[in-house]
């Protein structure tokens, strides 16, 4: 018997084509051919496609959903059938072509910088002169004389978010770290909450080697917490701008340690910081001794609120922006504390109603880096105009107290 699954590392974008409400699809991995875009009417359709429904029941629960118009299993095996042709479905078809993409990435030895063009100058007589350009427009503030333990910063596209990039990057040039770790946001992660690889990051300034054996440590005490494969750093942007202005700010050389964290919902029982301890311990107590060392530094790749229809709201931006950044607000200030219980209270109270997707990492970063001193030095948002909709982001420094 059938028991059909959408896939879930698909993003789903509402615009609207020749007076049309439509959704582009947005994939990743490549599969689904760029500019795909499907009615709106199938997003419920493929919701209840979640691998535990079978055919009589989706002939059931689709009719109820037209309003009785009947649909018959005949007419839902040819939608799978369509589906599946547009890489829709995880299916055998699904998977052996993720599985073919996974082996191809993994004979690589450098992650390649995929944005290099499209987000940023890929020329470094061009690059240079643009880093430098937005970190002139830090603004002046002070982080006293405690050692700079770990950043926060955006990892929305560097043009739109020049403001945070710049307030995060500019206190740490001139720094000289060993090893740099990390945290982004991985967008696709669908087994454990995060991904790693040991691939050295390319840039247009030179690539940046992996720590490999921090990499497998990490690795070992993460368990299945940790997806197997790394196939998501491949497309997956968080990482690779904080590459570019490591490589640009930082002197000397220095090894990183790419960590992707995906969705908590996903993988906790509950959304609370118990639930992630018992989930994650080993691997926060990995990242812990990495912390001790004053040769490392973390930083956290992350934007916060993302609000408005595109991400399934049903009202616009405006309306959702001094909530969601009276938001942001609370989970910095709990940070500043030093206090993980309030950062995921404050999670909880809106059940991540703000589609705060760098909620897992600034939560590790949490765990990890304690005892220290913590300074917003932006906080802003980013419009879209087109889709009602809007993301908001910041930047901070944490210091030794």
């Amino acid at each position: 018997m059938q028991y059909p699954r959408a896939r879930h590392d698909l993003e789903f974008v509402p615009i609207t084509h020749e007076g049309r409400s439509m959704i582009l699809v947005r994939d990743r991995l490549g599969l689904v051919p760029y500019g795909t875009g499907v009615p709106a009417g199938l997003l419920p359709i493929l919701a209840l496609m979640d691998g535990q429904r079978s055919l009589a029941d989706l002939e059931r629960e689709i009719t109820a959903l037209q309003d009785g118009r009947p649909v018959t299993v005949e007419d839902i095996e040819r939608v799978l059938a369509e589906l599946d042709a547009g890489g829709l479905l995880d299916t055998p078809r699904y998977q052996a072509k993720k599985a073919e993409a996974a082996a191809a990435f993994a004979a690589r030895d450098i992650r390649e910088p995929l944005f290099a063009g499209p987000a940023y100058p890929d020329n470094p007589e061009l690059l240079v002169p643009y880093l430098d350009a937005i970190l002139a427009d830090a603004p002046e503030f002070s982080l006293g004389d405690g050692r700079i333990l770990a950043a926060i910063a955006p990892h929305i596209d560097p043009e739109a978010g020049r403001a945070g990039y710049a307030a995060a990057y500019a206190p740490l040039r001139g720094l000289s770290p060993k090893r740099v770790v990390v945290l982004g946001v991985g967008h696709q992660i669908l087994r454990g909450l995060y991904c790693l690889t040991d691939k050295a990051y390319g840039t247009p300034l030179g690539n940046i080697p992996a720590d490999a054996a921090a990499v497998a440590g990490l690795r070992r005490a993460g368990g299945a917490c940790v997806d197997p494969g790394d196939l998501q750093h491949r497309d997956e942007h968080s990482v690779e701008f904080q590459a570019v202005f490591l490589r640009h700010v930082l002197v000397g050389d220095f090894s990183l340690v790419p960590v992707l964290c995906g969705s908590p919902r996903s993988v906790l029982s509950a959304q609370s910081r118990s639930a992630f301890l018992d989930y994650a311990g080993p691997f926060l107590d990995a990242l812990r001794g990495m912390a001790a060392d004053p040769d490392t530094l973390f930083v956290a790749g992350v934007d916060f609120s993302h609000i408005g229809p595109k991400f399934g709201h049903d009202k616009p931006a405006l309306e959702l922006e001094q909530e969601a950044m009276a938001h942001d607000a609370a989970l910095l200030a709990a940070l500043a504390a030093g206090d993980p219980e309030a950062f995921w209270a404050e999670s909880a109270r809106v059940d991540d109603g703000y589609n705060v997707c760098g909620l897992a990492s600034l939560a590790t970063l949490a765990e990890v880096v304690s005892s220290c001193a913590l300074t917003v030095t932006c906080h802003d948002i980013m419009r879209e105009s087109e889709t009602a909709s809007a993301v908001t982001f910041a930047a901070a420094a944490l210091t030794a107290r």
